[in-house]
């Protein structure tokens, strides 16, 4: 694909957009510096940078200076300003801060690589063994989660979290596909209270009925299953150029895996997760057996 359709295609996507721009751009350089037989260290010395940066760039991780996209342009050879433009154009609009950007305050960096990613996806498929899955989630059983890891938080930044997850669900609302297995132990365990579950367990059966939302419960009768090592979600863009991408989060960071080797192996787990589990159907049964108690 050109820069110039590229850039087109992208500048109408969806607001986590920014992004995806940077993976998108930081993927055309890598390209032309491939193309050129140029090294990552060549690279970062014309923009007085070291390789790590580079690769970072290239990666998409950090923001883009107009001036280094320029020099990197004129290194690798692109002087026409055909295709130059449009590229300076996309290194710009990278730079856009997202809608999270407001909640700075009470988002690591990390996190927001994810909201970003998130907020680009088409598609999410997700696998829980603790919580409901954040899209997924009511206010009030939000608000009983994010109190677990920031129980000394002021009720004013508690509120400011759970706003950043109430704002992500939008996406639910402009068309991403969640297809999401959940631990029979996630809805055993009364989180925040009776009641808080209770909401939660009718949201879930709630959104069983969009067209975009597919549950399914892993029951404790299963026994063992290929996710043993606990949960993770796969990304995926409408964007043929970027890859799948398997998240991981941790205590205080997160694991991003892109190589098709990985990602291939975890769309493997979770096909015969969703195989183990009930079926949507059956899940709804379930669901609806534990409001009836």
């Amino acid at each position: 694909m050109s820069a110039e359709r590229a850039e087109g295609k992208l500048l109408s996507h969806s607001p986590g957009s920014p992004t995806v721009l940077r993976i998108l751009l930081g993927t055309q350089l890598r390209r032309l510096r491939t193309e050129k037989g140029i090294s990552r260290e060549d690279a970062g010395y014309s923009i007085r940078a070291s390789h790590a940066k580079i690769s970072r760039l290239e990666l998409g991780q950090v923001s883009f200076k107009q001036r280094d996209v320029a020099d990197l342009l004129t290194l690798y050879g692109v002087t026409d300003p055909a295709e130059r433009d449009p590229l300076l154009a996309l290194a710009k609009q990278a730079n856009a801060p997202g809608w999270w950007h407001k909640y700075g305050d009470v988002l690591p960096a990390w996190f927001e690589v994810y909201i970003g990613l998130e907020g680009a996806a088409s598609s999410m498929r997700t696998y829980e063994n603790q919580f409901v899955p954040g899209l997924l989630q009511t206010p009030a059983y939000a608000r009983a989660v994010i109190e677990l890891a920031h129980e000394r938080a002021p009720k004013a930044e508690l509120d400011r979290r759970v706003a950043v997850r109430t704002t992500r669900q939008r996406r639910l609302e402009s068309g991403l596909t969640v297809w999401a297995v959940i631990d029979e132990a996630v809805v055993r365990r009364t989180l925040g209270g009776p009641e808080i579950m209770r909401e939660q367990i009718a949201h879930l059966l709630d959104l069983t009925a969009e067209r975009n939302v597919t549950v399914q419960i892993m029951p404790f009768d299963r026994g063992g299953h290929a996710a043993a090592g606990g949960p993770f979600s796969i990304l995926r863009f409408p964007e043929p150029e970027l890859p799948d991408v398997v998240y991981m989060e941790q205590l205080t960071s997160a694991l991003y895996l892109d190589k098709p080797a990985d990602s291939d192996h975890y769309m493997e787990v979770m096909d015969r997760l969703s195989i183990q589990a009930e079926e949507p159907k059956e899940t709804k049964r379930f669901l609806e057996g534990l409001l009836s108690r």
